[in-house]
């Protein structure tokens, strides 16, 4: 797992290869949240993506996607909000090699231990 680095600041873009995908991710608050977007390559992943505590981002193989992405609550199970962005509220990645055996069938999950 990867500790994507963000900022506490309502919008942002960043520029990451993952897995040797070239990745843009674009993080933004709402009224109703924090969303993503997720480009590879400057081909869409996935857009207006709601982002929830502890639930990946982009959930299928189908999207051709190697890898996930979720939003971790370090203080609690709260979903992210943009003034915690980079401390309370953590972006990561996991390799294909680190996603559970149930994935694409089951978006959520209860504890994650980024320490492993």
């Amino acid at each position: 797992m990867l500790l994507i680095p963000l900022s506490a600041i309502p919008a942002q873009t960043l520029e990451v290869v993952l897995s040797q995908q070239a990745c843009t991710i674009n993080v933004y608050q709402k009224f109703w949240g924090v969303f993503c977007d997720l480009f590879v390559n400057g081909a869409p992943i996935v857009q207006g993506a709601l982002c929830l505590n502890n639930t990946y981002l982009v959930r299928s193989f189908y999207l051709n996607f190697q890898g996930d992405l979720f939003f971790l609550d370090t203080q609690g199970s709260s979903d992210p909000t943009f003034t915690g962005l980079g401390s309370r509220f953590v972006l990561v990645y996991t390799a294909p090699t680190e996603l559970p055996d149930d994935y694409g069938l089951s978006a959520s999950f209860a504890a994650i231990d980024v320490d492993a």
